[in-house]
């Protein structure tokens, strides 16, 4: 284990948790942490090797407690490549989780539609993605374990899982590809109307590096984008991060249902 990994351990003992679920939450989905029951927190400032979050509405710490009376951890929070530059800035907190017993990774984000039926404060199953960006978390990785496949890049089972969590909740659930551009700037009207041409549903700046990072690492996943907004040239508007911060807890509310539901399921 690393020396996170140890420091997290050694309180996780204590309170006799040992999750195999983790969440990692996008901007507005933060107050998913208040259902957390028996709740242990760690800021990542306290935890070596994991990248502060300097985007408003990531809190930057991990809780450790029970979601529908199951143990699982809790990031509330990730770095981004626009923050660093560096697309493998979530690999040291990702390694911690495998080290921690994690076999499930469940990745939910903050993300904008380029599909006229798909409209802010609805939320998206990911069934696959575009990586437009063309960065890549392991460039530099020595082991040829960096030739990752990604044809079932998120898991069929938990894809289903999801969709029962959602049914369970009574919440509309429809599957999309997502397509990560680096950010911060938003996207132009032209490049939202070639994603709509490329076959892209959702855009947004996060995701796909924790995605690849995590397949290398041998995890399950699955992830879920809330909608915040519609792609630029879509409605006319401006886009700006104040809407995504006011938007995001309208879809957070309905994907909260959901993870609980799903969690109560799988972990």
């Amino acid at each position: 284990m690393n020396e996170a990994a140890n420091l997290i351990a050694a309180r996780l003992e204590e309170t006799k948790l040992a999750p195999k679920v983790a969440i990692v939450l996008g901007s507005g989905l933060g107050p998913l942490v208040d259902s957390i029951e028996d709740a242990v927190r760690f800021s990542y400032a306290d935890l070596p090797g994991f990248p502060p979050s300097g985007v408003s509405g990531h809190a930057g710490e991990l809780v450790a407690g029970r979601l529908s009376g199951k143990p699982v951890l809790v990031l509330s929070g990730r770095a981004h490549y626009y923050e660093h530059g560096n697309a493998a800035a979530m690999r040291p907190v990702l390694e911690t989780l495998k080290s921690l017993g994690i076999d499930t990774l469940i990745l939910t984000n903050a993300a904008g539609s380029v599909r006229e039926d798909l409209a802010p404060g609805s939320v998206m199953l990911i069934d696959d993605h575009i990586n437009y960006s063309g960065l890549n978390p392991l460039i530099g990785e020595p082991s040829d374990a960096r030739f990752v496949g990604m044809t079932s890049a998120y898991d069929s089972g938990l894809k289903q899982a999801f969709e029962a969590a959602a049914l369970k909740a009574g919440e509309a659930l429809p599957r999309g590809v997502y397509m990560w551009f680096s950010g911060p700037s938003f996207e132009t009207p032209a490049e939202i109307r070639m994603a709509r041409v490329l076959g892209a549903d959702a855009v947004g700046m996060s995701t796909v590096p924790e995605v690849i990072l995590a397949r290398f690492l041998g995890l399950r996943i699955a992830a879920c984008s809330v909608i915040t907004n519609f792609g630029a040239g879509m409605t006319g508007a401006e886009l700006s991060h104040q809407e995504t911060k006011d938007m995001a807890p309208i879809g957070g509310r309905r994907l909260q249902a959901i993870l609980k539901n799903l969690v109560g399921e799988i972990a």
